[in-house]
């Protein structure tokens, strides 16, 4: 990484920690994507972003804030881009995948909560995420109930504005959910003093659309049976997606999309034939939560497809840019974000069909249910999944754990037991 001292010391970062937190992150980085081998070519720009993750894009929002530019940062696939990005504002996902912040977040937060939100606010608490440093505002939504009354919280460290995200899914609901959409327009344009038109957020729509477009594209090359790029790249791919530049990512996705295709044409695959093809089916794996992708893949599985918020429920659907009119595009975009299928819905049998629908899709062998401690919504779905599982003869197990490496070798072991079992 380049020498950013100055711009960190800046920000208020805690310098001594922040430093721990690079040193183990790089480390963590070599050992687990570095070591691969027979790598797409066009992973350098995915590995050189990686090394320069509090550089090069902290510089860039830096550099938008001195010109007068906002900074929107998230950590729900809920929340709309577009709307952001029609501002004039830059939006980022915030990281929340280690538990290097968790003891931080635990001065504020019960033990007893899931890590994914005691890490994100550790990692405001401990001033080392220069992500948080640089925003302007932070979008939460109300897909839990620790989310929810973290979001009190935080609010006191960082304004907060909080999206009430519907628990159903019925014809009100989703009206519901545009006039949260609505609501955060106002908010922007409050923020960011520009005006959200009907031909700035057509454009915006376009764009994300393009973005969720090249995902795919990338992905669905998974389905191939040499698979040519492995499941941690591929969750690298869409970890980065949440905080690159929209413009320079889909550039650089295609680039990476059409050379997984040739790989596929020339039979090309980073797996032995036969290697028990696994999908993780869940709660999400936010940077830098790579754990269980490197034990499966360590262990002689290969990852195919993630049933998750870091996967393809941030890209699976379009929204349909036909309005003219902001209330046409409002609805648009509340169709399409109420397609996705988070645990926090009741009834949510369209989770299960998802679950059904990929693996048939990507001729899975097993199917891997992740869940972290605490997330009681993705717990309780558990059961239903499955049940369905079973019955279409998929076989599944389940792994919950929480970000300390304390159960890694009793997780690796279980991972090996039934990958043997696929075989």
């Amino acid at each position: 990484m380049g020498e950013y001292t100055a711009l960190w010391q800046s920000l208020g970062l805690d310098l001594e920690r922040h430093d721990q937190l690079m040193v183990a992150l790089g480390s963590m980085y070599e050992e687990m994507f570095l070591s691969q081998e027979n790598r797409p070519a066009a992973m350098e720009y995915y590995d050189f972003l990686v090394s320069e993750i509090h550089g090069l894009r902290i510089q860039e929002l830096t550099d938008h804030k001195a010109k007068g530019g906002k900074v929107v940062a998230t950590f729900c696939v809920f929340v709309p881009e577009e709307v952001s990005l029609a501002a004039g504002a830059i939006s980022v996902g915030l990281c929340a995948g280690s538990h290097f912040w968790v003891p931080d977040g635990e001065k504020v937060l019960p033990r007893n909560l899931c890590p994914m939100i005691k890490a994100g606010m550790g990692a405001k608490l401990s001033k080392t995420c220069p992500y948080y440093e640089s925003a302007d505002l932070v979008v939460g939504e109300t897909t839990c109930d620790g989310k929810k009354k973290c979001w009190e919280l935080l609010n006191e460290y960082i304004p907060v504005h909080v999206m009430d995200v519907p628990q159903m899914k019925r014809e009100k609901d989703i009206q519901h959910w545009g006039e949260e959409i609505k609501t955060y327009i106002t908010k922007m344009e409050q923020l960011t003093g520009n005006d959200i038109t009907p031909e700035k957020l057509a454009a915006k729509i376009e764009l994300i659309n393009k973005k969720r477009a090249v995902l795919q594209r990338i992905h669905n090359a998974r389905k191939a049976a040499a698979i040519p790029i492995s499941g941690k790249d591929a969750l690298l791919v869409t970890q980065i997606a949440f905080y690159d530049d929209p413009e320079r990512f889909i550039e650089k996705g295609q680039a990476l999309a059409e050379e997984l295709e040739q790989r596929i044409e020339d039979g090309t695959g980073v797996f032995s034939e036969g290697t028990p093809r696994i999908m993780i089916a869940g709660t999400p794996t936010a940077v830098p939560n790579w754990q269980l992708h490197h034990i499966i893949e360590t262990s002689g599985g290969a990852v195919v497809c993630e049933e998750s918020c870091i996967g393809t429920r941030y890209f699976e659907n379009q929204v349909v840019n036909t309005g003219a009119t902001l209330d046409a595009q409002i609805a648009a975009l509340a169709d399409r974000y109420m397609k996705i299928n988070c645990s926090c819905f009741t009834p949510n049998t369209a989770r299960v069909e998802d679950v059904l629908h990929l693996a048939k899709k990507f001729n899975v062998d097993g199917v891997v249910y992740y869940n972290l401690q605490f997330c009681h919504g993705y717990a309780v779905e558990y059961l239903k999944i499955e049940r369905a599982l079973k019955q279409a003869g998929i076989p599944v197990i389940i792994i919950e754990t929480d970000y300390s490496d304390n159960d890694t070798e009793q997780i690796r072991t279980r991972i090996e037991a039934f990958l043997e079992m696929l075989r």
